[in-house]
């Protein structure tokens, strides 16, 4: 039990919206089933906007005195995001985190939730549709991958490399404009970047010890709560690029996610420049 939240509920949750109203609709959407929001690359699909509703619905059913925030909700209410520093009790939700991949019929997408409590981020929540697997954490209790059997793994990040072994994903897009092509150029000193477009997985991989660092500059909380919560209960350092903690109602100020501080301050003083 989290508060007043049982995790494992939510995430029985997540997934039966996955079922029920995520997975028929892949590789099956139609044309008028999939919009544009702010730009050619900023979809929401039938998808989203059914799951959303099924999972507030019951969110709202199970725990009435939570606020619950979902990206498309606030899609279509922007002034409910400002509700969030403060909530007492909040569930944020993202029904489809890599929309772009799901309408391009890509199997990288993921179901986040979590739950904020006094301003600090206590559970989160990634669920895999393909894989049908969670990746979870609650504050303090380790960050662990269940699946449905009742199987738990307990998760670690990567063991420090140098800089030159790194492997990892940066959100290039959102970076700021003025410094982007700095940034890039920086990113020749690491082994590898790629980014797979979507924050769920991109956060499992990291949790699961198999890349070195995350960089992202758009911050919603949708996108970044469970899986910050997560990298950290998995042993990773994770901060705003000026070094300070990364909190629910940050909008801006970048976020750096690497295996220890070391790796962090490396990361940020040769790379991340801002």
């Amino acid at each position: 039990m989290t508060a007043t939240v049982d995790v494992t509920v939510l995430a029985d949750l997540l997934r039966g919206a996955a079922k029920a109203e995520i997975l028929p609709r892949f590789r099956r959407l139609g044309r008028d089933e999939v919009r544009a929001k702010s730009e050619a690359t900023d979809l929401v699909t039938e998808a989203d906007e059914q799951a959303e509703r099924m999972i507030k619905a019951e969110a709202e059913r199970l725990w009435p005195s939570a606020l619950f925030l979902g990206e498309e909700s606030v899609a279509a209410e922007p002034a409910l995001l400002g509700r969030l520093a403060d909530a007492d009790l909040a569930i944020v939700v993202d029904p489809v985190d890599g929309t772009f991949n799901f309408a391009a019929g890509i199997p990288a997408f993921g179901v986040m939730a979590s739950v904020i409590s006094g301003g600090e981020t206590i559970a989160g929540i990634i669920y895999d549709p393909m894989g049908d697997d969670w990746v979870m954490a609650e504050k303090g209790a380790g960050a662990w991958l269940r699946r449905p059997d009742g199987e738990a793994r307990r998760l670690r990040a990567a063991e420090p490399v140098a800089l030159d072994q790194m492997v990892g994903m940066a959100s290039t897009g959102y970076l700021p404009q003025e410094k982007r092509a700095e940034i890039l150029g920086n990113l020749a000193k690491v082994r590898f970047l790629t980014n797979y477009r979507c924050a769920a997985h991109e956060y499992r991989t990291l949790a699961g010890g198999h890349v070195h660092y995350l960089i992202y500059n758009k911050l919603m909380p949708w996108d970044h709560l469970a899986g910050t919560l997560i990298s950290q209960e998995a042993g990773a350092h994770a901060a705003r690029f000026d070094g300070s903690p990364y909190l629910p109602h940050h909008l801006d100020g970048g976020l750096l996610v690497a295996p220890d501080k070391a790796s962090w301050e490396l990361l940020r003083r040769e790379v991340v420049t801002v």
